[in-house]
């Protein structure tokens, strides 16, 4: 999921100076007006990988901001008296008043995500401290609190190049510690369960902003304006109610750079890797198909993107060469131009009234792979019910429970 943040995001100098005054400008009237109303707190939560600009971008917000508003709060190691009680009191306690900001550096994620990383605990106890987590924000949420949570990313080569530039420059080497570079060497792992952990807990009313860290210049405007967003929409809201979720949208790149239109399209195999590769991966396929946990589940793969280029194709290649699996497949027609009843899904497991009928549907232990016509006037395989366009991104409303 960290992709996006991977592929040279950059803003040039001038842009970056002709933007930054009114941005300034802006944080500190809603800042301001935010301490005159004290109808909430402003949580952020700094987290993601060292060397990505975490603490200069703290030290930025407290230069373009009235920092007497802002308090900074650092969590180490726990204290005895911090043990002694239940996990959230040591934050708990330092959260800011209404009307005023503050800013978590070595929060409630930074813990767990830590001591999972280096083997101090298992992946029980890591889902149990992010279900801890989530009830932790859902009721800081409830009660009126604005969270934003900050992720800063960097590629692997780019974290190794950052340190060492920062090594070799006599005025800036201080600041690299023991820890970074140990992350260095457990940055896979470190991504993976980092990856985990916002997965499970990026949700509406306290999303996750995934931030590329490399240049310093995109990574102040976006933070600036995912704040100065937040902030307004959240003042706009009516006096009195607790917002239960996140007014502040996930923003586009300010750069306009996007991940899809950053793919190199030029990209191709040579056809013997193709099939020396393709045998080995049916047969991974075939293996995990079989595995008796795989009789619990469905499994349904879902192609989309640009007409011609290649969904059909791959879904009539899953169907005549993965034989040894159970798949299906089924070509999913556009629904016409008019009101068509959206299908949802409960939260208690129910099907969708149209997907429960559907002879579409996927059953325990087999796979499906589901593509879109290219024409509303596509013809429909027999025996395929109609079904609106939206389902496909719902797979899981057709699994049979």
């Amino acid at each position: 999921m960290f992709e996006s943040a991977e592929i040279g995001h950059a803003i040039d100098k001038d842009t970056y100076e002709a933007e930054v005054p009114a941005l300034r400008e802006a944080l500190l009237e809603v800042q301001y007006e935010l301490q005159q109303q004290k109808r909430f707190p402003v949580i952020i939560l700094i987290n993601g990988i060292e060397g990505a600009g975490k603490g200069e971008t703290v030290k930025l917000l407290n230069e373009w901001m009235d920092p007497r508003l802002i308090e900074v709060r650092t969590f180490d190691q726990q204290t005895d008296e911090e043990l002694a009680r239940p996990p959230a009191w040591r934050y708990w306690r330092q959260l800011p008043a209404k009307g005023r900001m503050g800013i978590f550096f070595g929060n409630w994620y930074s813990q767990m995500l830590q001591s999972r990383v280096h083997g101090q605990i298992k992946d029980a106890r890591l889902d149990q401290a992010i279900a801890g987590a989530e009830r932790l924000e859902k009721m800081l949420c409830d009660e009126g609190a604005l969270i934003f949570k900050f992720w800063f990313h960097l590629s692997k080569k780019q974290m190794k190049a950052r340190l060492k530039a920062l090594a070799d420059d006599p005025l800036h080497s201080w600041r690299i510690s023991p820890l970074d570079w140990q992350q260095s060497q457990t940055y896979d792992k470190f991504v993976h369960f980092g990856e985990r952990i916002l997965r499970r807990t990026s949700r509406d009313y306290a999303p996750w902003h995934v931030i590329e860290g490399v240049d310093a210049h995109y990574r102040s405007l976006t933070v600036g304006k995912i704040l100065l967003e937040g902030l307004q929409n959240a003042l706009k809201l009516p006096k009195g109610k607790a917002s239960g979720m996140n007014p502040a949208p996930l923003p586009s790149a300010v750069d306009q750079m996007s991940l899809l239109n950053s793919l190199d399209m030029t990209l191709s195999l040579d056809k013997d890797d193709y099939e020396e590769q393709l045998i080995t991966e049916q047969a991974r396929f075939s293996g995990l198909m079989r595995d008796k946990r795989m009789r619990k589940h469905a499994l349904v793969t879902v192609f989309e993107g640009n007409d011609a280029a290649g969904k059909g194709g791959l879904s009539a290649g899953w169907q005549q060469r993965w034989t040894r699996a159970s798949i299906t497949s089924c070509r999913l027609p556009r629904p016409p131009r008019m009101n068509v009843p959206s299908l949802t899904c409960g939260g208690s497991g129910r099907k969708s009234r149209h997907a429960a009928s559907s002879p579409c549907s996927t059953a325990r232990g087999t796979a499906a792979c589901w593509w879109s016509a290219s024409k509303a006037s596509a013809p429909r395989p027999t025996g395929c019910a109609p079904m609106a366009r939206s389902m496909t991104l719902k797979s899981n409303c057709v699994t049979r429970a």
